[in-house]
């Protein structure tokens, strides 16, 4: 066991245990029911059963309380960081492919910290190597039963996988995956897909390969490699008819997997459908999976979302209020898809919809999703145009904690720079949002004050 100074609370939820007993937001919690606690995984297994014996520290003082839970009564308790024992494992890969060693130099220091740590795989779906785990890790796998887990395979032969990630000591992915299974650990996998490295017939071999694990391994994402001007290992993007080809083969795999396993298995990213300007398929296409996060039926939900509001809007008396025109800033990826809701939202509501599309000049013009855009990009584009009132921008712009963009603005920073309310939206629901008021992510350039970023839903 790593040794660990304890969790610092930062909330107890009211009529939980934790507050029943006494604890309080500062308090440091440093062992449950005798078990020291290296993180919130270890407190939420060691505090399962009924009666629970929480060690903490409170202002030097160490102290102990004993609680008796009620049925489906939560512990409560939130931490201000989930890992107590270090900040976070560090990856030892030195993949080609790699973005956090694409980064642009002179951003904020976290952007370069490669993370790649089991723990966050669990609590957050990370992807990970499982390239730097001890004996110790393992077992903890095992005894919580931490499942699912999300691993970047990106090969199974030996040789290319080790090609991939760098590193010439990366064990066997295929011993891993069985060890996994047999201990009936559920997986994510995921192939980031680069031309000449692990394209073609490796790809082919890893999906069937990972297909034999099935269910263990529940589902297979095909990413395609995502390459800034930064980038310096003489690797590329993957080219349109690759694209296709690499499309054409998912499809065929899965019209041989789902007679047999009950599933498609494999899934490209939403990025190949977009790129080859083909439609997203229906939700159903995904089977049930929640793999929004990387990037799997994002813009299907989008697109459903937008459809349920647009029939929402039909006789609605919202729509005398929607009118004026609105600037929608978007990515080069997103801009048609975007702006094909945009027009039948002023076809619906009289309104008028501006959409932008703007280039990434930090990272490179490669770099086309919305999510890497950065507040000077905007500005520098958009300032002294004719925008309306207001502008729209990602709100995934803005998912540090803190609100800021990968260049440290704010959106009251891009407001003021604009001289125009600037509004945040994921979905034409905010967007319509914007136009009545009802958006809580506005930001006023007259305003004193940056209003804390709250997203609904998140």
């Amino acid at each position: 066991m790593s040794r660990t100074h304890g969790g610092v609370i930062l909330t107890v939820a009211a009529e939980s245990l934790a507050a029943e007993m006494g604890l309080q937001p500062g308090d440091v919690v440093t062992s449950v029911n005798g078990y020291p606690v290296a993180d919130v995984i270890d407190v939420q297994f060691y505090a399962a059963d009924d009666k629970v014996t929480i060690a903490y520290r409170r202002a030097g003082r160490r102290r102990a309380a004993t609680g008796w839970r009620t049925a489906n009564q939560p512990l409560g308790l939130d931490f201000a960081h989930p890992t107590f024992d270090i900040d976070i494992r560090r990856c030892r890969n030195l993949c080609p492919f790699c973005f956090v060693l694409q980064m642009p130099p002179h951003m904020r220091r976290t952007l370069y910290i490669k993370d790649d740590d089991f723990r966050y795989s669990f609590l957050y779906g990370h992807f990970v190597t499982l390239t730097n785990l001890s004996r110790h890790d393992w077992r903890r796998i095992e005894q919580q039963h931490l499942s699912p887990l999300y691993v970047s395979v990106h090969a199974t032969q030996p040789k290319i996988r080790r090609q991939c990630l760098g590193l010439q000591t990366a064990p066997d992915i295929l011993k891993q995956l069985r060890w996994l299974a047999q201990r009936r650990i559920e997986v994510h996998t995921q192939v980031v897909v680069t031309p000449g490295l692990n394209d073609g017939a490796a790809l082919e071999r890893s999906v069937r390969d990972l297909a034999t694990f099935y269910p263990s391994v529940q589902s297979v994402s095909v990413v395609p490699v995502g390459l800034t001007k930064y980038h310096r290992y003489g690797r590329r993007r993957n080219t349109p008819e690759e694209g296709a080809r690499v499309l054409a083969a998912v499809a065929g795999w899965q019209a041989e997997f789902l007679p047999k396993l009950g599933v498609r298995f494999v899934y490209p990213t939403d990025e190949w459908f977009l790129a080859a300007g083909k439609r997203v398929p229906a939700k159903k296409y995904y089977d049930g999976l929640e793999l929004e996060e990387n990037g799997l039926g994002l813009v299907r939900s989008f697109a459903d979302e937008w459809q349920r509001v647009k029939k929402g809007l039909a006789g609605s008396s919202q729509r005398s209020k929607l009118r004026g025109r609105a600037t929608l800033v978007t990515g080069r990826l997103f801009e048609s898809t975007l702006r094909r809701a945009a027009e039948e939202f002023d076809g619906v509501t009289g309104a008028r919809l501006e959409v932008t599309g703007v280039d990434n000049e930090r990272f490179g013009r490669s770099v086309t999703v919305a999510g890497l855009l950065t507040g000077r990009d905007i500005i520098s584009q958009l300032q002294g145009h004719d925008l309306g009132r207001p502008v729209v921008l990602p709100r995934i712009m803005f998912d540090h904690p803190c609100g800021l963009s990968l260049d440290d603005l704010t959106p009251l920073d891009v407001a003021r720079a604009l001289g125009r309310p600037v509004f945040l939206a994921e979905t034409m629901r905010d967007v319509l949002d914007a136009f009545t008021g009802d958006n809580p992510l506005s930001f006023d350039p007259s305003s004193e004050a940056i209003r804390q970023i709250k997203a609904a839903g998140r």
